[in-house]
């Protein structure tokens, strides 16, 4: 993003159902407008991905130029996992 943009959407996806199963992930999601400086957008807490729901998990609305994603634990694999993230700007 070349500017900080009010975020309408941010969302993490795994792959589909049928590739993986269920798992719960410890993450956290940060955003600043320079790449230095962050603050929190969602404090460190499990997400759960369900092949259910699509395997996507979603943020609240925030301000930012840059978003990090902070990775501490996942119950399937001994590192953090995700194919894709989406961030829209609102």
């Amino acid at each position: 993003m070349g500017a900080a943009y009010s975020i309408g959407s941010l969302t993490l996806d795994l792959p589909p159902a049928s590739a993986w199963s269920t798992r719960t992930q410890t993450l956290s999601v940060q955003g600043g407008s320079d790449g230095s400086t962050f603050t929190t957008i969602a404090g460190s807490a499990n997400h759960t991905f369900n092949p259910a729901t699509g395997n996507t998990v979603a943020f609240p609305a925030k301000t930012a130029r840059y978003v990090r994603l902070n990775f501490t634990a996942d119950t399937a694999r001994p590192a953090g996992q995700l194919s894709e993230v989406q961030v829209y700007a609102s």
